[in-house]
Parts: C-alpha cells; sequence; structure tokens
C-alpha cells in the first residue's frame, strides 16, 4: 500500500489525473472502474484539462463505474449515469460504446448484475480502479456488515449513507435506498486502485483503512491486501495516521 499526502484537495485532484493519465499512456485501450461524488470531480476537470491540451486521447478508453442507485433513471440528475456524462464524458472523446454503467430501472437485478460482470471479463478486467471511501468505510456501496458480497449486487443503503447522501436530493425521503455496486471482490480485481480522500471528516476512517485489523465493519481495510494500492489523500485526511 502506497500513502500518498498532499498539501490539498487541488493537489489532490492534480495528482490523481496525472496517475490516470499515465495509465492511459502506457496503454490506449486501458480499461478503468470510475467513481462518483464529489472528491473524484477535480480529478475529472483536470483529465479534461489534459484532453483539451491533447495530453491525453480516451478514444480507445474504456470506462466500467462502480454504482448506481436502484431505481432512479439514467436521465435523473441525481443518477450516476447523469453525472458522469453531465460532470466527464461529454468533455472527453470517449466513444459511447466504451462507457459501461449499471442499469439502475432494471427489472432483473440478478441479469443485470450477471451482465456487468461478464462485460467487465469480457473487455480484460480493470486495469486501474479510480475509488473513493464513505465516512463508514464503504467502498462502491459495499457497506459495513458481517460479510461482503464479491460480486456485482444490490445492496440496501445503510442510514449514515442516505443521510450523507442527502445532501444531493431536495428532501432525505427522496434518496434511494438500494444501490447497485461492484461487489469488492471486483473491486479487488483491478490490476492497480487508486483511493481518493480529502478533508478532515476523512481521518479517522483513513487512518483505519491503513492502519486498522482487516474486517468487513470497514469495508475499505480489505485495501491492505491488494498488491498495487494508492491511497492519495490531502493533509486533513492524513491527520490521524
Amino acid at each position: 500500500m502506497n500513502v500518498v499526502i498532499v498539501k490539498d484537495y487541488q493537489e489532490l485532484s492534480v495528482q490523481a489525473a496525472r496517475l490516470v493519465a499515465d495509465q492511459i499512456t502506457r496503454k490506449k485501450n486501458t480499461v478503468l472502474g470510475l467513481a462518483t461524488g464529489q472528491t473524484p470531480v477535480g480529478m475529472y476537470q483536470e483529465l479534461i484539462k489534459k484532453f483539451r491540451k491533447r495530453e491525453i486521447d480516451f478514444s480507445q478508453v474504456v470506462t466500467f463505474n462502480l454504482d448506481e442507485y436502484y431505481g432512479l433513471s439514467p436521465e435523473h440528475p441525481q443518477s450516476y449515469n447523469y453525472f458522469m456524462w453531465d460532470t466527464f464524458f461529454q468533455y472527453i472523446n470517449i466513444k459511447k460504446e466504451n462507457v459501461y454503467l449499471l442499469k439502475g430501472t432494471t427489472e432483473d437485478i440478478a441479469e443485470e448484475c450477471q451482465r456487468y460482470e461478464y462485460l467487465i471479463e469480457k473487455r480484460g478486467g480493470i486495469d486501474l480502479q479510480i475509488l473513493g471511501i464513505g465516512d463508514n468505510g464503504h467502498l462502491g456501496f459495499n457497506e459495513p456488515a458481517m460479510g461482503l458480497n464479491s460480486k456485482t449486487h444490490l445492496v440496501n443503503l445503510s442510514e449514515e449513507t442516505i443521510r450523507a447522501n442527502s445532501k444531493y436530493f431536495s428532501d432525505i425521503k427522496e434518496v434511494p435506498r438500494q444501490a447497485l455496486t461492484m461487489g469488492i471482490g471486483t473491486i479487488m480485481k483491478a490490476r492497480k486502485i487508486i483511493l481518493l480522500a480529502g478533508g478532515r471528516k476523512k481521518a479517522p476512517v483513513i487512518a483505519k483503512t491503513i492502519n486498522g485489523p482487516v474486517s468487513t465493519e470497514v469495508p475499505a481495510t480489505v485495501l491492505q491486501l491488494h498488491n498495487e494500492v494508492t491511497i492519495l489523500i490531502d493533509k486533513e485526511a492524513a491527520r490521524e495516521i
């Protein structure tokens, strides 16, 4: 586990974008696992800048998103499908057929999860997975539990996660109670992983992730078992290490 501490969120975003760009430079048809939320937005903005400067080409890049709210259509402003196109994809030259997102409105959950796993395998597996981290240690939407699902699955969101995500909705009652997410096993199969975290609020869970015992009660601790993980955090998030 490689822990990189940077000055602030801006530097975190620049460094994350550099790592992604380096990966794509080495392998033009890189398969990226992408995350949503506030933390990776700066990274996406920096990657857009690199694309506009012709420093990076996304034409052969393939992407798989970590998760999606169950019950939200791709057009819903709070769906992760909408987020990715609105925040990132529309500004780069990625091909639509190379973008894979979970279908939050699927009528067959098991089939959708199996489809996603099949497509990841068909595309050769994920070369570089970008992760954020929840205050309770969740990765994707893999919540703390007695046991963790290894493959893509439907999950019931914890009240803590629902509260945390309610800031994106006009009313907490509008926050979906379930989501489709890559499983811990799927995430851990990625050849490389970068975990991004910034701010004082993330300090306790980052300390547990790096120094705590591996436990399903803090899902992010499983990253200790991966052989190529970079934890990229700012000084505030690193305060309790």
